[in-house]
């Protein structure tokens, strides 16, 4: 055996076994050193390396390999390992590395690869830093600087073992201050905040905001690290939920952009027109009862929108602030009564005030304290109503499982306008004789 071969056969041996050694002394190299190690050892010692590297760093490796190289290798992996790199891989190459996995392992992976809809999962990053536990310091600051010239910047780094299981979280500072020889087991702390895949959004926006955390790590089942989610990813995704519930409020689909084709804005936005046009009859019906009425006294048509349109707003804020509590989990089940009573005196005290104001000038433009007293007591009982009504439609959708958001402003628009127009005129009919 000619004595090239010789040594490289002692050194596949002793990579063999100890190939985790291997993999740490990796971490600290350029991803092109990494690259030509694995083309010189055998596919199967590649593929065990590699898997015990972390798999942020294997999804950036993999997508450089040759196509016939990764088949090879990929099939030694096991799915949960598999899942765990292509989470790391951007959304246009998993599909393909999906592709090149034995069938006997895609049906797994799948599954581990879908999260529900709201969850952790599907909103996390996989742009995140990792090293193992018993990589030295220096490595570990070397693999940094590398990615630092690729305009690469991260506050923290994440510690994982063998098995890529989250066992520490370190700081850049912490990092930099230590001794170069010892390991990250030595100065990492072990107490990490992580957040499961399957957390909805809601609860990981208010741990993070209770944390004060601008990112966290996110974990499955047994503890292996999938990504992290970033408070300003929440945010932005909160700031395109309450656009999504504005246009909803008032009937525009979620889906509908300003540019969106004509046809398209049509077929969303026209179904909601047929409903609001057959609440507005609704509330044209209840004028319709008291048309004697508004003939003797044309006066009382001058104050109908002032008083429907008051009780509008009023509930239009109630329900912004009831929203807002149902969004970010602040009402607990308990307390929906409270939470009633509450809008219930607020409108109370609302209409008391606003129908004061109203009174006097309505009296002083009419010259007729009566008709200030039927505009007053109007605004009163509509006020009250639209904050009952405000804090109530949210609620009750969400307990009969519908959205919340879900057209919710024009179902409020017309509670206000009926019982506005019905209380208002109600109380003229009480006090006719005194206003004609």
């Amino acid at each position: 055996m000619p004595d090239s071969e010789l040594l490289l056969s002692i050194v596949r041996k002793m990579v063999e076994d100890d190939y985790e050694k291997l993999a740490l002394i990796m971490e600290g190299l350029d991803e092109a050193e990494i690259l030509d190690i694995l083309k010189v050892l055998p596919h199967a010692l590649s593929a065990k390396v590699i898997s015990a590297l972390p798999p942020n760093l294997v999804a950036a490796i993999l997508i450089q390999l040759p196509p016939e190289f990764l088949e090879k290798i990929i099939g030694d992996f096991d799915p949960q390992r598999i899942s765990d790199i292509i989470l790391s891989l951007p959304e246009e190459l998993r599909s393909d590395l999906l592709e090149r996995t034995p069938k006997n392992k895609k049906k797994l992976i799948r599954e581990l690869l879908t999260f529900p809809e709201d969850s952790a999962g599907r909103i996390m990053s996989r742009d995140y830093l990792a090293f193992h536990v018993g990589i030295r310091v220096k490595d570990a600051i070397n693999k940094i600087k590398a990615m630092a010239r690729r305009k690469t910047s991260f506050s923290y780094a994440y510690v994982v073992d063998s098995d890529n299981r989250l066992v520490g979280v370190l700081r850049m500072f912490d990092l930099i201050a230590a001794s170069r020889d010892v390991t990250l087991r030595s100065i990492m702390k072990e107490d990490v905040y992580a957040i499961d895949s399957f957390s909805c959004r809601e609860d990981v926006a208010n741990d993070l905001k209770v944390q004060k955390y601008s990112a966290a790590p996110v974990v499955d089942a047994q503890n292996h690290l999938l990504g992290i989610v970033r408070a300003e990813k929440l945010i932005m995704e909160a700031q395109e939920d309450v656009a999504q519930d504005i246009q909803m409020m008032v009937g525009v689909a979620p889906e509908e952009r300003t540019f969106s084709s004509i046809w398209f804005s049509l077929s969303r936005r026209l179904p909601w027109l047929h409903i609001n046009l057959a609440t507005a009859f609704a509330a044209a019906g209840v004028i319709a009862i008291f048309e004697d009425l508004i003939h003797q006294i044309t006066a009382l048509a001058i104050f109908l929108p002032v008083v429907a349109g008051q009780g509008g707003n009023a509930g239009a804020q109630t329900l912004a602030v009831v929203m807002r509590g149902l969004v970010m989990r602040e009402i607990p089940r308990g307390r929906f009564k409270s939470l009633l009573m509450k809008e219930a005196i607020l409108g109370t005290l609302n209409g008391v005030i606003i129908g004061l104001i109203t009174a006097v000038i309505a009296w002083l433009w009419q010259a007729n304290p009566f008709l200030g007293i039927v505009v007053g007591l109007g605004m009163i009982v509509n006020l009250i109503a639209a904050g009952i009504a405000g804090a109530a439609i949210p609620i009750v959708m969400k307990k009969l499982g519908a959205d919340p958001a879900q057209s919710s402003s024009i179902i409020l628009t017309t509670i206000t306008d009926v019982v506005g127009f019905f209380a208002f005129l109600s109380f003229a009919v009480i006090f006719q004789k005194h206003i004609i």
